[in-house]
């Protein structure tokens, strides 16, 4: 028996590359799966059933059990309907995944300020809208042996800082804030939270112009945003108990582990520092701890 067997998901995004790759394997170890896609261009332009109602029709030809959603998940109607549909689908939920986004890219001096809102709120509001109905579901449950799963999507782009795209970067950074939250917060009704950053090919990354992609000579299995889906159900399953919090890299066959933020060096004083005087010890201690990319 896989470790998904009886579980019950929610993945959105779920009709095209990393979430599509999620759902099919979710569904594959045993996991009932509400497939949520609005089905919208990468500028979150149009909508479109046939990815999600696609992802479904091959699950349950498989033998599988699925349900497709085509809610935005920018609105909050959709993150209970989710949550509603998969109680009174298949009589629970277990785990939740967010993989749904767009883009807007653009320079900080160029950007829009609808560009700006429409990509925070399509990531970062469109977790806060899943995850809030689900961890009330939770508590309401009240079972601390539960295995309940969050598994955001943070990026690279956040974690680095990708100069043409802040707003997505300033999303997916608050997407690793609020894991960090969701695992401190609902531990205690048997949540885990984390966040996975992955390097795939998708739509996002194929509309990365060629003079800002990195080097690096890999096949198209590497590339493949199926490789994303093992570490996925890997924390979609009552083993992974013990890792909350983190956020946890994959690119092609490598998984990694990034580390939290912490203090990397202190300077202490007896009073309030004058401006002047805290130049010395912060170029002294200070600068040799710091890094350029």
């Amino acid at each position: 028996m896989s470790g998904l067997e009886g579980r019950v998901a929610v993945v959105t995004g779920g009709g095209r590359g990393i979430g599509a790759g999620i759902a099919r394997l979710f569904a594959r170890e045993g996991a009932a799966v509400v497939v949520n896609d609005l089905g919208v261009n990468l500028d979150g332009s149009g909508a479109d059933e046939g990815p999600a109602g696609e992802v479904v029709a091959e699950i349950t030809r498989a033998g599988g059990s699925a349900v497709a959603d085509h809610g935005d998940v920018s609105l909050p109607d959709t993150g209970e309907r989710l949550v509603r549909t998969a109680v009174e689908r298949f009589g629970g939920l277990d785990v939740l995944v967010n993989t749904a986004g767009i883009l807007r890219d653009r320079m900080i001096f160029n950007m829009a300020e609808e560009e700006w809102d429409d990509v925070i709120r399509v990531h970062l509001k469109g977790h806060f809208n899943t995850i809030k109905p689900a961890a009330a579901h939770w508590r309401d449950r009240r079972d601390p042996d539960g295995h309940f799963r969050i598994i955001n999507f943070t990026s690279g782009s956040g974690l680095y800082g990708a100069p043409g795209q802040p707003n997505y970067a300033a999303a997916k950074m608050g997407i690793v804030g609020l894991t960090y939250s969701c695992a401190n917060s609902l531990a205690r009704y048997g949540v885990t939270a984390n966040a996975i950053s992955p390097v795939a090919a998708t739509r996002m990354t194929a509309s990365i112009p060629d003079d800002r992609k990195k080097a690096r000579t890999v096949t198209d299995d590497q590339r493949a945003a199926e490789n994303v889906a093992p570490v996925a159900a890997y924390l979609a399953g009552a083993a992974s108990d013990w890792l909350t919090g983190r956020v946890i890299g994959v690119n092609g066959y490598d998984v990694t582990l990034y580390s939290n933020p912490e203090p990397v060096r202190v300077i202490s004083g007896g009073s309030r520092w004058d401006a002047a005087a805290l130049g010395e010890p912060l170029e002294r201690l200070f600068r040799p701890a710091t890094r350029t990319r």
